[in-house]
């Protein structure tokens, strides 16, 4: 009888040493430096398409020549500038978030050693870019954007190599994506200095799970070359397998998680 017991004992006092040692090992470094995923800025037609399907938008006599392209046409034409044809992208800029000024944080509470806490992770290894018109905001385009998930830290190593080792195991999945897949709420202009708040809906991958997230925005476009924003959303950590390993002194981690981007993007 003594053995029968003895050996569940036996098989958990392994499995325990097992998940301990996965857990103290050394998280992977990340493989590089971050770098966005290039936005392709998408038209809806080439410019001289446009002009060629819609010549009465001109007035008489002013009609640029086929050879020429918009607007170097009203330039040469000496007439006062004529409306952008559609599927014309001279008034989008490309914006680049950058690393040095922007930050990636998660937040959720659990117990520990029997205290609620607050557990916050951040990380400045965020990449993707934005391309905006200010005077047009309906043709807003916001690219992947990448996080590397080697690069989250909060305030105990110990908890920091759990994370890493086996709860977003990132030594086989270095980096969290959002291919976003819809804009809505956005006005249709916006001032410099002005602040607009919309919704960005889209994909967002950890590990190899994909679920669909929509992220509060709040962002400003602080001069012609800089935005500043944030956009946060709530994740689920059951919708994508985040198990909390068993440690002792740790209960009752949240099953919401708060996960925000604070970012600053430079014009390209």
């Amino acid at each position: 009888m003594r053995n029968v017991i003895r050996i569940p004992m036996l098989l958990f006092i392994v499995a325990l040493a097992l998940s301990a040692c996965s857990i103290l090992q050394e998280p992977e470094e990340a493989s590089g430096p971050i770098e966005a995923v290039p936005l392709e800025v998408a038209t809806s037609a080439p410019a001289e398409e446009a002009l060629a399907e819609a010549p009465a938008a001109y007035p008489a006599g002013n009609v640029p020549a086929p050879d020429q392209a918009y607007p170097a046409a009203v330039e040469a034409s000496g007439a006062e500038a004529y409306p952008a044809p559609a599927g014309d992208t001279s008034g989008l800029r490309v914006y680049e978030i950058s690393q040095a000024d922007s930050q990636v944080r998660f937040v959720l509470d659990e117990e520990l050693r029997g205290q609620p806490t607050t557990v916050t992770g951040v990380t400045d290894q965020v990449a993707g870019e934005i391309a905006i018109d200010l005077n047009d905001l309906a043709s807003t385009q916001v690219g992947v954007i990448q996080i590397n998930a080697r690069g989250l830290a909060t305030d105990n190593n110990f908890r920091n190599r759990a994370i890493q080792n086996q709860i977003l195991d990132t030594g086989s999945h270095e980096f969290i994506t959002f291919s976003p897949t819809s804009i809505n709420g956005l006005p249709a202009s916006i001032a410099i200095g002005e602040e607009v708040n919309f919704s960005l809906a889209g994909d967002l991958t950890i590990r190899d799970i994909t679920v669909p997230v929509l992220f509060d925005v709040i962002a400003t476009a602080v001069s012609e070359d800089q935005l500043v924003g944030t956009a946060s959303a709530i994740v689920v950590r059951a919708d994508y397998g985040l198990e909390i390993p068993s440690v002792p002194n740790v209960a009752n981690v949240e099953e919401q998680v708060e996960l925000t981007i604070d970012f600053v993007a430079n014009a390209k």
